[in-house]
């Protein structure tokens, strides 16, 4: 079995096309509602920290109309989670991402487990408007072959075509490839808001049967299309027969060791290689996060049909402007600049699409007049991690976050805890928070990317012994099966000592509390009542946290991106409840590290963490 492509001679598809045996992929993942370029910044020309503008989606639709104009061959590919995640759906509930969505034109799109924060009816309104009903335009195949909505249902209606394929099969160059959906299961029922009536099968069993079925039906190439994690999916191509590809996301995975001189921080090769149950070789990518670059896979296959090699290189999508500390940068310099970025093929400086950005104009006025109004200024770079020390911050060396964790996710935890009434703790799952908070102005906007889920807040009464066995089930939930690690657990006026290595239950010791209004610690009995402040989705016994779910709590009807503005405003800056905004911004520092949830923190390995004396943690610099 042959597939006749148009292979390009030049990198980016730029010069003359042979005929081989080869299959060319463009893929993202993971756009979360960035349509917008983002400032980013990179090691380039031995200079740490050069300013550039990276990604969005005008440009990722750019660099797809380049491929395509090249190779109309190519397939595109887009691996879930396209909502959720900045004030772009906060304001239009995954309309601006749909309308930009249809203009650049996917080959598939596979559901991800944010698909369903809106629950079923959410996620319809956005296939509808990703597929509108009158056809007009691009359709892009919506692929979940683990996802079994019930008869009757929003995503099921009866009567009507379904709203979700489990796969389809595309021709290129006379191959038939068969393209196959799967959302991760487990995380997107404990992290999500589907219908108990929506079933989510087993990602392997269920990919091997769809591989058996168009095998069986003379498909030549199998592509899995995966929201599913680059870990398991790197386990799941071991434990398949027949795959080729598998094209991924969930896991906001960088890969590539090109990247690493950048500043970047690559958890695997791009591609990644590994074999089948068969030992025949399977190529597993995934492409970061954000629209901040397009991975460029190339499959070569032998006359047998089988994958031969397979290469490609991440394409960080870059502006044109360079700057360091906000100024223009010496001529000398930035030529230098500009040859490492010319002669970096990780590196593609590239204007947006002019179509895809005037859809995107069409909501950025809205956007904008939100995100202009500057609500805090940032002292210094505010880490995001989730386990502490996994590397998950886009900003800080993960060495910064080894020993307590997230500094954005503890301050938001301490901004729950401000705004209730009678709490005497606060808790939140790492994932409720989505962002670093680099150093500077700090807009509206910033905040609703930082908390996009709308998520209020609940409180309620526990004892100290079913809190410790919250935070116990919400660890064993990731840790030793199919939970998010976004279930890591963050407290204000709560703190611990993780043990890693120790077996399920038994890894919190060292757990002290303090009273609302007090200022000592003291040891949490199990027969110790406590008043907790918590989000909306904890409340409800989500993310691992199932004991919430029986407990009958307060929902105060605020959402926590308007509690963490509130906290800013009044804690931070004294303003005066229902007060304007103030005028000079009050200043974001971190907590002091005394206040930080995880005070310490056993491996795996039962070795305990130690500070970095290069690399200090952030809250070390307020006391």
């Amino acid at each position: 079995m042959r597939i006749h492509l148009l292979v390009l001679a030049l990198c980016l598809w730029g010069g003359a096309a042979v005929a081989d045996d080869r299959l060319r992929i463009l893929h993202i993942n993971d756009h979360h509602s960035h349509l917008d370029p983002e400032p980013g910044a990179l090691d380039l020309a031995g200079l740490d920290d050069v300013e550039v503008e990276i990604g969005g989606l005008a440009r990722v639709a750019a660099l797809i109309a380049r491929a395509r104009a090249a190779d109309p061959e190519v397939l595109v590919l887009h691996a879930g989670d396209a909502i959720t995640g900045t004030p772009y759906h906060s304001l239009f509930d995954g309309e601006a991402d749909a309308a930009a969505m249809r203009e650049i034109c996917f080959d598939a799109f596979a559901l991800g487990n944010h698909e369903f924060d809106g629950g079923d009816a959410g996620l319809v309104r956005f296939l509808r408007a990703l597929n509108p009903s009158d056809g007009a335009g691009c359709r892009t195949p919506v692929l979940a072959a683990n996802v079994v909505p019930a008869p009757g249902t929003p995503l099921a209606p009866r009567g009507e075509a379904p709203l979700i394929d489990s796969h389809v099969v595309l021709d290129r160059g006379g191959a038939r490839i068969g393209i196959v959906g799967l959302d991760i299961a487990g995380k997107t029922r404990r992290s999500s808001s589907p219908l108990p009536s929506t079933r989510f099968l087993d990602e392997r069993e269920t990919a091997q049967r769809e591989i058996d079925a168009l095998t069986a039906q003379g498909v030549e190439r199998i592509v899995l299309l995966t929201h599913y994690q680059y870990a398991n999916d790197l386990a799941l191509a071991r434990a398949l027969r027949g795959v080729d590809v598998i094209v991924g996301g969930d896991s906001h995975s960088l890969l590539g060791a090109g990247l690493a001189p950048l500043g970047l921080n690559p958890v695997g090769p791009y591609p990644s290689r590994v074999h089948d149950l068969d030992g025949n070789p399977v190529c597993v990518v995934q492409a970061w996060q954000y629209a901040a670059l397009v991975g460029e896979l190339e499959v070569v296959f032998d006359a047998a049909g089988r994958v031969r090699a397979c290469t490609g290189t991440p394409r960080l999508l870059l502006g044109e402007t360079f700057r360091r500390d906000g100024a223009p940068l010496d001529p000398e310099v930035e030529a230098r600049v500009r040859a490492q970025v010319a002669r970096t093929p990780e590196l593609v400086p590239i204007a947006p699409d002019p179509a895809v950005a005037a859809v995107i104009a069409r909501y950025a006025d809205q956007v904008k007049a939100l995100g202009s109004q500057v609500v805090g200024e940032v002292s210094e770079d505010l880490c995001f991690e989730r386990i502490p020390g996994e590397g998950q911050s886009a900003r800080c060396d993960r060495r910064a976050t080894q020993l307590h964790g997230g500094d954005i996710q503890q301050l938001v935890a301490q901004a729950y805890l401000a705004r209730g009434a009678h709490a005497d703790v606060a808790l939140l799952n790492a994932g409720a928070v989505r962002i670093d908070l680099p150093a500077g102005p700090l807009t509206l906007a910033d905040v609703y990317r930082l908390l996009p889920f709308g998520n209020t807040l609940v409180e309620l009464e526990l004892s100290g012994r079913e809190l410790r066995a919250l935070l116990e089930g919400a660890l064993a939930s990731f840790l030793d099966g199919p939970g998010s690690n976004g279930a890591y657990p963050y407290a204000a006026n709560l703190r611990w000592t993780l043990d890693l290595s120790r077996p399920a239950g038994e890894r919190l010791s060292a757990l002290s509390f303090r009273r609302r209004g007090e200022t000592h610690w003291r040891p949490l009995g199990d027969d110790d009542r406590l008043s907790l402040i918590t989000n909306s989705f904890l409340a409800a016994g989500r993310d691992g946290y199932d004991g919430l779910a029986a407990i009958v709590g307060h929902d105060i009807g605020t959402t926590d991106a308007q509690v963490f503005i509130e906290y800013l405003q009044r804690d931070l800056g004294g303003a005066a409840p229902g007060a304007a905004l103030l005028a000079v911004p009050p200043r974001v520092r971190p907590l002091p590290c005394a206040e930080y949830s995880t005070q310490r923190l056993i491996g795996r390995d039962g070795d305990a963490r130690r500070a970095d004396p290069e690399v200090p943690a952030v809250c070390a610099s307020a006391g």
